[in-house]
């Protein structure tokens, strides 16, 4: 059936001008002509919808029936336009976001609410990972972005940008030597149990942690390896051991954890939260969240 919105467009006038000469006039064209395309309309759909007398047009019962969905049909259609523009500039749609668990102690609830703020049609869908599972879930499409912790090895297929650097600073149970410290060196901790992260989830982490300590004059005794620094953190407050964690942590101090700064250089902007996607992404949405962490970053940095 060929029926046109402008067809219906032209009967929703004729209803509320009720003469073909003012919806004629309405909708600047001949009056034959809208005429014409009328009787090609009720052809069409193979009923009268009009009834035509001496005062002026009404509506028959069968174009009642058509007017209610044409007025849907012609709001929808605008509708439809509307929504592919702001798709199209990155303001409606969907974005699939992977994060890290550290992400959530500062970073990732200021950007996403500035981000809300400024596209509240956009609906975000959120997943928590490893590094590497959010890094193959980017890859395959799963996700659009992702925050993960650096250092990462190089992707051909990914593009990353540095959100925020951070130290990594040392975790020890409330009861510990150390805790009383604001700072020392690594080389003190030689002869203390390490809680680490996985080497075969987190090798990021795993290699900086284990590349200061050999820089340090020896080879961390790991009691324990755990993938999320939440789980490290849980496990220094049980006493378990000491444990290398990002200085973002200390957000979140407890009762029965201290956690201190490391005075040697190498611990200082070690570690980076990085923003991944595909290099191919074709969503605008990738770009403005980019935007708006960078910004959220340099003030949280700032501050």
């Amino acid at each position: 059936m060929a029926v046109s919105l402008r067809q219906f467009q032209q009967l929703i006038a004729i209803a509320e001008f009720g003469t073909f000469r003012r919806a004629a006039e309405a909708l600047f064209i001949a009056q034959p002509a809208l005429s014409v395309s009328i009787q090609k309309l009720e052809q069409e759909v193979g009923v009268q919808l009009l009834d035509r007398g001496a005062r002026g047009v009404t509506l028959t019962p069968a174009g009642e029936a058509m007017l209610e969905d044409a007025r849907a049909a012609l709001f929808y259609a605008d509708q439809s336009c509307r929504t592919a523009r702001l798709v199209a500039l990155g303001e409606w749609g969907s974005l699939r976001l992977g994060f890290v668990g550290s992400a959530t102690y500062a970073l990732l609830p200021l950007s996403l609410n500035a981000f809300r703020s400024r596209y509240p049609n956009v609906k975000l869908e959120l997943r928590e990972d490893s590094s590497l599972g959010l890094m193959s879930m980017i890859r395959s499409h799963q996700l659009d972005a992702g925050l993960v912790r650096g250092p990462i090895a190089d992707d051909p297929a990914l593009e990353s940008w540095v959100i925020q650097r951070d130290d990594l600073v040392l975790a020890v149970p409330s009861r510990h030597r150390f805790a009383s410290q604001r700072a020392i060196s690594l080389e003190q901790c030689r002869s203390e149990d390490f809680v680490i992260y996985a080497s075969t989830i987190v090798p990021g982490l795993h290699s900086v942690a284990l590349t200061l300590c050999l820089a340090a004059g020896f080879t961390p005794r790991i009691k324990q390896e755990a993938i999320q620094v939440q789980t490290l953190v849980s496990l220094v407050a049980s006493g378990l051991g000491v444990a290398l964690v990002p200085g973002v942590t200390r957000s979140y101090a407890s009762d029965h954890v201290r956690f201190i700064e490391l005075s040697d250089p190498a611990a200082r902007n070690c570690l980076s939260l990085l923003l991944l996607a595909r290099r191919d992404t074709r969503s605008p949405l990738v770009a403005y969240l980019r935007d708006s962490m960078l910004t959220v970053g340099r003030d949280d940095h700032r501050e």
